[in-house]
């Protein structure tokens, strides 16, 4: 007789019977599974249901993340009943179809999936959220890119649709750029690049800061497809030979994302760029962005300074913003004015007054920051000091009982306060109203699905000297990270709290030699060596690091 999935972790001591009478009520009421129900209590993890029903019933239990799933096997099974029996194909043995069922008992998927088939099924356990991952991978959300363009056909327009003749629901241009657009959500991309070529147009995604071609296109489609990305953005449509810039707002399921779209005429004719946001998923948490603990430490003492300026450094797309709304989130309360000027505002957050930049109407980011003075902040947060006036009243405002946040185009810590002083700003001054910089880059990780310990070449030692034996990790390449090996990005930074001692060099004026002297005397490491810590510990690859520090 099969023993009962609560009675085996009672027996386990894994958990109480009053922990086992409360899931089995939740059981009634919600219908989920008893493993399910555990889980969400905290009491157990996936991992742990997974091996106990393989001891249970059995049944093979598959790891999905690590299997090398074939591809070719999601044809046999529709996405819509995967969906629906939380199931997954992961290979074929002649008439034999292995199949991952979050639930292997369920006779009624099983049968039904053998009928839609016609293969015998041989069941198999994988954890759910396992299955919704290899589900979301694996099967397109709409149709894929080439179908659609397979159903467009030989019909290409060379007129551009417009969306008073063609019924929404059914014109394939319109499929055509939604299916973009879900396929680029899908994968993570953070950017979709439509771009002319002499003879087709080149799509690419954006994922993890690296470009991906994705599929080319026939060259008579460019005029229709930047066409309806126009209308969906309130953009003109008839005019072509200038910049233009807007947003429109793309829904899926419960979670809206807000597309920002940027065209240029090129000689092969406009270049659409999409950047994607997703406000919901957007990380405004400094313990997840990738600081250690005695960098977040420091951080923290930086946010308790009631006044002074806080820089935060680095070359475009380092994650400058992101650190800085998470700053500012860490901070935000009912007991302070939070006032921010951005160009543009990339997210809008609660309870912070957020003003946008629009040089076109007078408002600049030194004609702001003298209006906003006059608001009673506690805090500013400047977008970006771009020049001397705006530094010159960013200090002032920090000297005189603001807490000032902001960025500068700077390779390190040290190096932003040189730039102050380049820009024109008395070294008392910069001396006297800073409190720290953080300067910061964002590197790949490697992908955990198919991370592998490899033997390392000569170069990939010698660039940041490490030792032979040093163990060191790369990803091969899998269906999870589009054969890139790299899944998801993390921060490495540097960061320079200013001592007493560091006012006192900035005042008169000392060599970067000096600086950095004093820094290491109380704790600071470089960019680079925390860059190499991240490879010693198997985050990420040397030749990451070497291409996003020394090549920055």
């Amino acid at each position: 007789m099969i023993k009962k999935f609560g009675e085996i972790l009672l027996e386990q001591n894994i958990i109480s019977k009053s922990q086992l009478e409360r899931a089995l009520d939740l059981q009634k009421k919600t219908g989920k599974l008893i493993g399910e129900i555990l889980v969400d209590m905290g009491l157990i993890d996936e991992n742990m249901v997974m091996e106990i029903l393989e001891f249970q019933l059995g049944v093979p239990h598959v790891d999905l993340n690590a299997y090398d799933i074939d591809p070719e096997v999601i044809k046999f099974l529709p996405e819509s009943l995967a969906r629906k029996y939380s199931a997954f194909p992961v290979r074929q043995k002649g008439n034999t179809l292995i199949v991952a069922f979050n639930d292997p008992l369920d006779v009624f998927a099983i049968h039904d999936i053998r009928v839609i088939t016609g293969m015998d099924i041989q069941p198999a356990i994988a954890s759910k959220s396992q299955i919704e991952r290899a589900i979301e991978v694996f099967y397109s959300a709409k149709d894929s890119i080439q179908e659609v363009l397979r159903e467009i056909g030989v019909e290409f327009y060379e007129e551009p649709f417009l969306e008073t003749l063609y019924d929404e629901a059914s014109a394939p241009i319109i499929k055509l750029v939604n299916t973009v657009l879900f396929r680029a959500i899908y994968e993570g991309a953070s950017d979709i690049h439509i771009e002319p070529q002499e003879k087709d147009i080149r799509v690419r995604y954006r994922i993890d800061g690296e470009l991906f071609e994705v599929i080319k296109w026939p060259k008579k489609l460019l005029d229709s497809v930047v066409t309806r990305i126009k209308i969906m953005a309130g953009m003109d449509i008839a005019q072509k030979r200038i910049p233009q810039d807007g947003h429109f707002n793309f829904p899926i399921n419960n979670t809206v994302f807000d597309i920002r779209v940027s065209t240029m005429p090129m000689i092969h004719g406009e270049k659409v760029v999409l950047r994607i946001f997703n406000h919901q998923r957007m990380c405004l948490d400094l313990k997840l962005l990738g600081f250690d603990k005695w960098e977040l430490d420091l951080i923290s003492k930086m946010l308790k300074f009631p006044y002074g300026m806080i820089l935060v450094t680095g070359p475009t797309g380092s994650g400058k913003t992101t650190t800085l709304y998470s700053m500012l989130n860490s901070i935000n309360t009912p007991s302070k004015n939070i006032v921010t000027l951005e160009d543009p505002v990339e997210y809008v957050l609660e309870g912070v007054n957020q003003l946008q930049i629009n040089p076109k109407a007078g408002i600049t980011f030194a004609s702001a920051l003298r209006s906003v003075l006059r608001q009673d902040p506690n805090v500013i947060m400047i977008g970006e000091i771009r020049d001397k006036e705006t530094a010159e009243i960013a200090v002032r405002a920090a000297l005189t009982g603001h807490l000032v946040l902001s960025t500068l185009h700077t390779g390190d810590a040290v190096g932003s306060i040189t730039r102050l002083l380049d820009m024109g700003i008395e070294p008392s001054l910069v001396a006297s109203s800073l409190i720290g910089i953080i300067s910061q880059r964002l590197v790949r990780k490697i992908c955990p699905y198919c991370k592998e310990e490899y033997k390392p070449e000569a170069q990939d030692l010698i660039a940041l000297s490490l030792k032979s034996k040093q163990k060191l990790y790369r990803g091969k390449g899998c269906n999870f990270c589009n054969k890139s090996g790299f899944r998801g990005r993390t921060v490495i930074s540097e960061i320079l709290l200013i001592s007493q001692k560091h006012r006192e060099l900035i005042a008169k004026g000392a060599l970067t030699e000096e600086f950095l002297k004093i820094s290491r005397e109380q704790g600071f490491k470089s960019i680079k060596e925390n860059a190499i810590k991240l490879v010693e510990e198997g985050i990420t690859t040397p030749r990451e690091i070497v291409k996003v520090i020394f090549s920055a």
